[in-house]
């Protein structure tokens, strides 16, 4: 299924994988790869975006991407410590920039800023240690224009306070629970961010992250949030 918004045809892949193509024809992917979310897709990305070290895919990448791609991926992935077989990213064969926790920088047009991805210790998904599966410093979320039109993934952490002061017309919500914003916590950060739309991702895909997206759609659409569900990505 595609999800038409405004100027942008998006569609979820599965995971945390999300495709954006402009009525131009400029192709964004958003953590391409892992658990076999991409079979049969051209090489036609122009800008790959990576948010940190879970949602890294070389080959994902590389599958996707096109010749002068440019790969955007957070300073913190480290293949050393990934504990899969990947491709560093200085190894990919695509031009590549690094980015930190508050960068902003131009792509073909496109504008992307990062914003911190973490989960808080103090918060509701740190174990009783303190320990989180998402320190801070491992990820970051982005936030694009595209066409005009402002798109939000928040990579995996909590749904912190500071998102809902971004201008968001498109949300992506990670809605998967355990070690991420389950779909109570990313309901109520759409309805304080209040964006044109709600597409939930980064569900079902694995067992950890089962989560009822109708009931997150019910809730979000019972705010006055308009939301829509693209589940060719469940189970894959």
């Amino acid at each position: 299924m595609t999800v038409r918004h405004d100027s942008l045809r998006v569609e979820w892949l599965g995971y945390a994988t999300v495709r954006i193509e402009t009525e131009s024809g400029f192709v964004v992917y958003l953590d391409p790869g892992r658990y076999g979310v991409l079979s049969d897709y051209p090489k036609d990305g122009d800008l790959v975006c990576v948010t940190h070290d879970h949602h890294y895919d070389g080959d994902g990448i590389e599958r996707v991407a096109a010749r002068d791609a440019t790969v955007v991926a957070f300073e913190g992935v480290d293949a050393s410590r990934i504990g899969r077989d990947v491709v560093p990213v200085g190894e990919l064969d695509r031009e590549v920039v690094r980015v930190g926790e508050e960068d902003h920088l131009s792509v073909g047009g496109v504008d992307l800023w990062t914003v911190p991805a973490y989960n808080d210790p103090e918060g509701p998904h740190a174990r009783a240690d303190g320990s989180v599966s998402h320190p801070r410093g491992l990820g970051v979320g982005y936030r694009l224009a595209i066409d005009g039109v402002s798109v939000f993934w928040p990579g995996d952490g909590d749904a912190h306070d500071a998102y809902a002061e971004l201008d968001v017309s498109l949300f992506l919500a990670n809605v998967g629970g355990g070690p991420v914003s389950d779909r109570h916590e990313a309901a109520d950060l759409a309805e304080r961010m209040d964006p044109d739309l709600v597409l939930p991702v980064h569900y079902d895909t694995i067992e950890m992250l089962e989560a009822d997206s109708a009931a997150f759609a019910a809730d979000v659409a019972g705010r006055g949030i308009p939301v829509v569900l693209d589940e060719r990505g469940v189970g894959q």
